[in-house]
C-alpha cells in the first residue's frame, strides 16, 4: 500500500550557509565567513548523506536542491563529489532535477561549466532587481549589468535557468514594476520566481521598519494591484503562475519545490535545514542545528539534528493544506481526509465557495484568483471547523 508521501515524491535539500554579505531583508540561515574549510565541509556533507541513505534505502530520488546561503560559492569539485555520492546512495529518477542557487556576483563562465560537468542541470539565480539603485537598497553586491551578464553565462551552460525578483519595493509604482517585469519576461527561459518584499523580524529591514526608517513601502491596495498585474502579465507571456510566487512554462515547474507543495518527503542536510521524513508509517519533522560551526563539529557524533518532532495525523493534514493550497492545482480532498481522519467541514467549504474564494471540482479544492489575495484567511477558515 502506497504511503502518503509518495503522492508528492522524494527530494533532498542541501544547505550551504555562507554568503559574501548578509542582505538586509534576508531571514535565511546565512552567514558571512572569511575562511571556509571547503574540504571539511565536503566530508561532512558526504557523511550526512551516508546517514540519511541508511534511513531511506531504495527510495527513488526525484530532485536535489543546493540552497543557501550562496551555493555557487562552493568549490565545484565539492558539488561533483556530493552529486556522485547521491547517485551512488539512492536510485534516481531518469529525469533527476539538480538545482543550484547562484548569485550573479559569484558567477563566471568557468565555474558554471564546472557545475554543469559536476551534474547540476538547473540554475536558480538571485537577481532580485534590474536597476542599480534598488539593488543597492536591497544590499546586493552586483549591478544590473553584472546580473544580465551572469544570466547569459547561465543560459549558455544550462537548458533550465530560473531567476528571482523582489517587487513591492520602496517607492515602486505599478508602471515601474511593469517595465521591469516586461524586461525580465523578455529574458526568461522557462521559470521566474517573483516575491513581494516582506519585512521579517530579526533582519536589518525589520529593525529599520520598527524604528520608522523604512519609508515608501506599498500599502495593501497597491500591493494587491502589483500582484494582480504580475499574474496577468506573466500569463500573457506564457509563464502563468503555478504557485503563489512561481511562474513557469508548461513542464518547467521546479520539481523540487513541487515536492514541498505536494507534501512529499524530503531530506534536509546542512546547517538549519528542515526535512519531512516518513519512517515506519510515521512522519517526522526534522531540523538540523543552525549554527555552522555547531553543525560541522556535530557530524562525528552523528548529532547534526535537533530532536525530531512526530507529526500527528492532524498536523500532517494541516501542513498538507498549508502547502498544497499555494498551488494552482490545489489539493486532493480524499488525501486530506485520509490524513486527517475526517473531511473538511462542509459549512466552511460551502461558505468559501459562495464567496468565490475557492473552487471544488470533483475531489480537488483550489483557491481562486480572488482567494489567493487572502490565502491565509482561507486556510484559517478551512482549518477552524
Amino acid at each position: 500500500m502506497a504511503e502518503d508521501w509518495q503522492a508528492g515524491g522524494f527530494g533532498l535539500y542541501l544547505h550551504w550557509p555562507f554568503c559574501e554579505a548578509k542582505c538586509p531583508y534576508c531571514d535565511f540561515n546565512s552567514h558571512v565567513s572569511r575562511q571556509i574549510d571547503q574540504a571539511a565541509w565536503c566530508e561532512a556533507y558526504l557523511s550526512e548523506l551516508d546517514r540519511a541513505a541508511a534511513e531511506t534505502p531504495g527510495r527513488v530520488l526525484h530532485a536535489v536542491f543546493f540552497g543557501g546561503g550562496t551555493p555557487s560559492l562552493m568549490v565545484p569539485a565539492t558539488v561533483a563529489r556530493i552529486i556522485e555520492k547521491i547517485r551512488a546512495l539512492w536510485p534516481c529518477a531518469n529525469d533527476l532535477e539538480i538545482t543550484l542557487e547562484a548569485n550573479p556576483g559569484s558567477v563566471e563562465a568557468g565555474r558554471f561549466r564546472a557545475f554543469r560537468a559536476a551534474g547540476v542541470n538547473r540554475i536558480s539565480m538571485g537577481v532580485q532587481a534590474l536597476n542599480d539603485a534598488d539593488l543597492k537598497r536591497l544590499g546586493r553586491l552586483h549591478t544590473a549589468k553584472e546580473a544580465m551578464a551572469a544570466f547569459d553565462i547561465a543560459r549558455a551552460c544550462f537548458d533550465r535557468v530560473s531567476f528571482d525578483l523582489i517587487y513591492a519595493r520602496q517607492g515602486q509604482s505599478i508602471a515601474d514594476w511593469r517595465t521591469e517585469l516586461e524586461r525580465a519576461l523578455a529574458m526568461a527561459v522557462d521559470h521566474l520566481s517573483l516575491y513581494q518584499l516582506t519585512i521579517e523580524e530579526g533582519t536589518a529591514f525589520g529593525d529599520r521598519y520598527k524604528a520608522g526608517k523604512l519609508r515608501g513601502l506599498p500599502n495593501e491596495d497597491l500591493s494587491a494591484d502589483l500582484f494582480t498585474m504580475t499574474q496577468e502579465l506573466c500569463g500573457a507571456h506564457g509563464l502563468p503562475a503555478y504557485e503563489v510566487s512561481n511562474h513557469a512554462r508548461d513542464g518547467a515547474q521546479s520539481r523540487h519545490n513541487l515536492i514541498y507543495w505536494r507534501y512529499g518527503d524530503y531530506l534536509g542536510i546542512g546547517p538549519g535545514a528542515h526535512g519531512r521524513l516518513t519512517l515506519a508509517g510515521q512522519r517526522w519533522a526534522t531540523e538540523c542545528h543552525a549554527n555552522p560551526a555547531r553543525w560541522l563539529s556535530s557530524i562525528a557524533e552523528t548529532d547534526s539534528e535537533k530532536p525530531r518532532v512526530l507529526l500527528s495525523p492532524q498536523d500532517q493534514a494541516s501542513e498538507f493544506l498549508l502547502m498544497g493550497l499555494r498551488l494552482k492545482e490545489g489539493v486532493d480532498l480524499h488525501r486530506f481526509e485520509a490524513l486527517n481522519g475526517a473531511p473538511l467541514a462542509p459549512q466552511a467549504v460551502d461558505h468559501l465557495s459562495e464567496l468565490g474564494l475557492i473552487t471544488v471540482l470533483e475531489s480537488r479544492l483550489s483557491v481562486s484568483d480572488q482567494g489567493i489575495m487572502v490565502l491565509n484567511a482561507v486556510i484559517e477558515e478551512l482549518l477552524r471547523h
